[in-house]
């Protein structure tokens, strides 16, 4: 899956360029995504991730045990 967060589910978002003279072109929003690498203490193994900044915060916060787990239920994750 490209250009998909792999815990939140974000994806590109479409929209328009509006120039000074309000004519609307077409254009994509791209989500801020980075490709990282966690430690699961559990499986005592490593999983590399394509994650959102945002995404990145709620593993902080919440712990990636916790993240995985809500991102397998929504179907983000295999």
């Amino acid at each position: 899956m490209s250009r998909v967060c792999q815990i939140t589910g974000k994806s590109v978002m479409v929209g328009n360029n509006v120039s000074h003279s309000n004519r609307k072109t077409k254009r994509k929003f791209f989500p801020n995504l980075i490709t990282k690498k966690f430690f699961i203490p559990e499986d005592k193994s490593y999983i590399t991730l394509k994650i959102s900044t945002s995404a990145l915060r709620t593993i902080n916060k919440n712990g990636i045990a916790a993240c995985l787990k809500e991102a397998r239920l929504k179907g983000f994750l295999k």
